[in-house]
């Protein structure tokens, strides 16, 4: 009787030991705060981190609203995960006039961190892009 409980109380640790831990937001405006402060461990069977990003108008929207992006973080399954992604793909444009949503799925404690299209990242890869122009122009 001792040996099977000590069997179930070592099973039982090692599941917790290999519960995977997510960082969880929704609907925040940027991957900051609540997105890189908020961890879960994830149910049994959750084996995957789901990022969504939204870029779009506000909630309530109105003529002239400004864009933003909107950040979701959640614990999924990777068959889950890779479906939202698949669905997701075709409204993934990166277009700043347009509203569009991205999903990326990570495998990992706290794969979920950064995010793969911030408004930081992207500023970024436009002036990258950009800078070589602007210096070439400015030679001419």
């Amino acid at each position: 009787m001792q040996l099977i409980t000590i069997f179930f109380i070592c099973v039982s640790l090692f599941t917790i030991a290999n519960a995977l831990e997510c960082y969880v937001c929704k609907n925040q405006e940027g991957n900051k705060e609540k997105c890189l402060n908020t961890i879960k461990t994830c149910e049994q069977g959750e084996d995957a981190c789901l990022t969504e990003i939204r870029w779009g108008s506000t909630p309530y929207w109105n003529q002239g609203a400004k864009k933003q992006f909107y950040i979701s973080k959640r614990c999924s399954t990777k068959k889950e995960c890779e479906k939202i992604r698949r669905n997701n793909m075709a409204d993934c444009s990166h277009i700043w006039y347009e509203d569009w949503k991205c999903s990326e799925c990570c495998q990992g404690d706290r794969c979920n961190y950064y995010i793969i299209s911030g408004s930081n990242k992207l500023a970024s890869t436009l002036m990258t892009m950009l800078l070589p122009v602007i210096v070439l122009c400015s030679l001419q």
